[in-house]
C-alpha cells in the first residue's frame, strides 16, 4: 500500500504539472477556493496530535501495565505514515486497511514484550492505539471529502468528528456492558461469537511464542492458499483486460470474499447469497431503479436489525421469555416429537 500511494501521488504531481494546476471547470474552481480558505492550521494538527500523544503515554500504561511509555511512543511515532497511506488507500478504493496496520502492531509489540511479560494484552492493546489513529485519518479524510463536495467549511466538518469522537468515547463503553450482561459475547455458539477476538489473539500469539505456536501444517496451508489467491487474482486481472467478448472474469470469484465466511460463520455467506440473488432479480427488472435505491434499502436493513439489538437486550435483562417458540426440524425428528406427544397425551 505504501508503494501504491507513493506511485499515486508522483503520477498526480506528473498530471498537475503538465496541466499547470488549471481547473476543469468553474465547479471544482469554487469548491477548492471554498475549501482552501477555511482550512485549519498546521499547527493546530500538529499540537492536537503532539497533546493527545502525551496524554496516551501517561493514561495507556496505567490500563494495561503490559504496555511502557516508550511503546506508545514508538506506537504514536509509526502512525502518522500508516495513517498516511490508510487515508490515501481508503480515497483510492474506499477500503479501509485499518485492521491490517493493527494487526503489525500486534506482531511488532507482542514480540517485543515477550510471553512472559503479557506480551499478549501488550499486543492487543497496542492494536487499539494503532487502530484508533489510522482509522481516523481515513474517517477525517472522508469527511473532508464530504465537505468539498458540498461546499461545507472543514472547520465545522472538524469539530464535528471531535464532538462525535468526544460521544463515542462514553457511549461505546457503556455499550459494551449492555451487551457484556446481557449476551454471551465471544460464545462460539451466542448470537455475538465475535470470531475476529479469536483472529486478533492467534496473531498475538503468533507474535509472542513464533511460528512453533501454530497448529501442525498451519503455516504450509496459509502459505499454499496465498498462493492460490494471487494466482486466482492474476488470473481474473489477466482475462479482465484480455477476454472481453464473455466476460468470464465476472464468474471468478474473490478470495476475500471466500475467506469471510471461515470467520464469521456460514450464516453470514447465506445472507449475503440471499441479498445479492435478490439485487440481481432487482437489476433484471429496472437496472435503473435497483441503482438508485438499492443503497437505500440496504441501509435501512442495517439499522433495522442494529436498533432492534437494543430492544432484545432489553427484554433480556428483564429475563422476558417469548410467549411462543418456531424451531424447525427434519421429518425424522419431527416424527420423534410427534409420538413422544401422542403418547403424552
Amino acid at each position: 500500500m505504501l508503494l501504491r500511494t507513493l506511485w499515486s501521488l508522483v503520477a498526480k504531481s506528473i498530471q498537475y504539472s503538465n496541466q499547470n494546476f488549471q481547473f476543469q471547470n468553474y465547479d471544482e474552481e469554487r469548491r477548492t477556493e471554498f475549501f482552501l480558505k477555511d482550512q485549519i492550521p498546521g499547527w493546530v494538527a500538529l499540537g492536537g496530535y503532539l497533546v493527545l500523544a502525551a496524554i496516551s503515554t501517561i493514561s495507556v500504561p496505567f490500563m494495561f501495565p503490559q504496555l511502557k511509555w516508550y511503546h506508545i511512543l514508538v506506537t504514536y511515532a509509526m502512525a502518522p505514515v500508516l495513517a498516511f497511506c490508510n487515508a490515501y488507500g481508503c480515497g483510492l478504493t474506499d477500503w479501509s486497511l485499518a485492521s491490517n496496520y493493527g494487526k503489525l502492531a500486534i506482531i511488532i509489540f507482542s514480540s517485543w514484550v515477550a510471553m512472559h511479560h503479557g506480551g499478549i494484552i501488550a499486543g492487543l492493546a497496542s492494536c487499539g492505539v494503532m487502530m484508533s489513529i489510522v482509522s481516523t485519518a481515513s474517517d477525517l479524510m472522508q469527511d473532508f471529502k464530504t465537505g468539498y463536495l458540498t461546499l461545507s467549511s472543514p472547520r465545522s466538518m472538524f469539530f464535528s468528528q471531535v464532538l462525535g469522537t468526544a460521544m463515542g468515547c462514553l457511549i461505546t463503553p457503556l455499550v459494551f456492558w449492555f451487551f457484556l450482561k446481557t449476551y454471551p459475547v465471544g460464545d462460539p455458539n451466542g448470537p455475538y461469537p465475535a470470531p475476529y477476538g479469536l483472529l486478533y489473539r492467534g496473531i498475538a500469539l503468533l507474535g509472542t511464542e513464533g511460528i512453533s505456536s501454530l497448529p501442525k501444517h498451519c503455516l504450509t496451508l496459509s502459505i499454499g492458499f496465498f498462493m492460490a489467491s494471487i494466482v486466482l487474482n492474476l488470473f481474473r486481472q489477466v482475462l479482465h483486460k484480455v477476454e472481453t467478448k464473455y466476460q468470464i472474469y465476472r464468474f471468478i470469484p474473490s478470495p476475500m470474499c471466500m475467506a469471510i465466511p471461515f470467520y464469521l460463520g456460514g450464516y453470514f455467506a447465506i445472507d449475503m447469497c440471499i441479498g445479492s440473488f435478490v439485487l440481481f432479480l432487482w437489476e433484471r427488472k429496472n437496472k435503473q431503479k435497483a441503482t438508485d435505491y438499492a443503497p437505500a434499502v440496504a441501509s435501512g436493513l442495517i439499522c433495522g436489525e442494529s436498533l432492534w439489538s437494543v430492544p432484545a437486550a432489553i427484554l433480556s435483562l428483564s429475563n422476558l421469555t417469548p410467549p411462543i417458540c418456531m424451531k424447525f426440524l427434519s421429518a425424522a425428528a419431527n416424527v420423534k416429537v410427534d409420538n413422544f406427544l401422542n403418547n403424552g397425551s
